[in-house]
């Protein structure tokens, strides 16, 4: 296909395409049709003044321009005819009667030549393969020895004007490489036009692409940074919730090494909300384990003290205790209690969350930690 000569629309010039296409290669230009138009005027003009220079024909015909060229680009078939009389070539029209009469099957033919209005353009043979060479096309349209014939009627039925071109075309290189070998052509060329309007299709949605990755990007960039800074908030926050369990944890266990006045044994009910300074509660403590050492002095061996009940002055004072230090106090408990009765940590740990805290409360200490400190 690459061998095969195929000139693009310029302007309004397909005449010169056509002639080109045909011949296969640069034989005609604008300027040499445009001689050819002039001399066709000239011969014109002289028929029309032997009728009289002074008559109303001849007049009429020097205000008229001229019916084989114009400022566009545009030639007629006379100067397309006349220019390849001088390759004795010669154009028959494809559905007079004399060339009906001669029933020739198109496939035996050369090449054709199509025009509809101002538009030409060729059909030839090379090789041993049909090709469409229309200069509106994006390239040479491969056409099979069966749709031929359909392909010529359905031009004569858009109303083109078909001529067969007799006489022998020059030769050319693609000519002689389609004798050895045949093209296969897996997509028909497109129209100047369609290609151009996909090109600015392509453009266009690469643009608005382009314009959605930049958006991306930048959204891309601003979700990053606002994710960066959530985790970096979410960190402090839970060292300052570590900090503040440990300095809860670290007073907790302050106070109760001073000490509680409540007996193991007996509970002391106290009104529930009160706060307790230290000194109180050293004052306590010492009551707690006098009286302590006064029981023991009192009870027979082999009576151990009996586990101490949940009563609700005992709660109270545990919920005052709380609302100041947190659950750290019920741990600390727990761990006395163990002391005393002789249960595991574990056991006073699930007493002091599931039958001694009231729903509601929330425990900020680290479980973890109270199990470390605890064992």
């Amino acid at each position: 296909m690459e061998s095969i000569f195929h000139e693009k629309q310029e302007g309004s010039l397909c005449a010169q395409h056509c002639l080109n296409n045909l011949l296969q290669g640069e034989y005609f230009s604008p300027v040499e049709l445009s001689s050819i138009a002039h001399q066709l005027d000239e011969e014109e003009r002289m028929r029309m003044a032997e009728g009289g220079v002074t008559s109303e024909d001849y007049r009429t015909f020097l205000q008229q321009p001229s019916g084989n060229m114009d400022d566009s680009g545009f030639f007629s078939i006379q100067v397309i005819s006349n220019a390849l009389k001088v390759w004795g070539l010669e154009l028959i029209l494809f559905n007079s009667p004399e060339y009906q009469r001669l029933r020739i099957d198109p496939i035996n033919e050369r090449s054709f030549i199509c025009n509809y209005k101002e538009h030409w353009f060729t059909v030839r043979k090379l090789g041993k393969q049909w090709f469409n060479l229309n200069s509106l096309l994006t390239g040479p349209e491969l056409i099979s020895d069966t749709y031929l014939a359909l392909f010529l009627a359905q031009l004569q039925q858009e109303g083109y004007s078909i001529f067969v071109v007799k006489g022998d075309l020059p030769d050319c290189e693609a000519d002689q490489l389609l004798q050895m070998i045949r093209v296969q052509q897996m997509h028909r060329p497109k129209l100047i036009g369609e290609e151009l309007a996909q090109l600015k299709e392509q453009r266009v949605q690469k643009t608005d692409l382009e314009r959605v990755l930049e958006a991306n990007d930048g959204s891309g960039m601003l979700d990053e940074d606002e994710e960066d800074l959530q985790r970096a908030l979410a960190l402090s926050r839970q060292e300052i919730d570590l900090e503040d369990e440990e300095a809860d944890l670290r007073r907790a266990i302050q106070l109760s090494m001073q000490g509680t006045s409540r007996n193991t044994c007996q509970d002391t009910p106290q009104t529930s909300g009160t706060h307790l300074t230290s000194e109180e509660l050293r004052k306590r403590r010492e009551a707690y384990f006098e009286k302590q050492q006064q029981q023991q002095q009192q009870d027979p061996p082999g009576h151990p003290c009996e586990k101490p009940n949940t009563s609700s002055g005992a709660l109270d004072s545990d919920l005052a205790l709380h609302s100041k230090y947190g659950w750290s106090i019920y741990t600390l408990r727990a761990s006395e209690k163990c002391r005393v009765s002789g249960h595991t940590p574990t056991y006073w740990i699930r007493t002091c969350i599931f039958n001694k805290i009231p729903r509601g409360f929330t425990c900020r200490v680290n479980l973890r930690s109270i199990f470390l400190w605890l064992w």
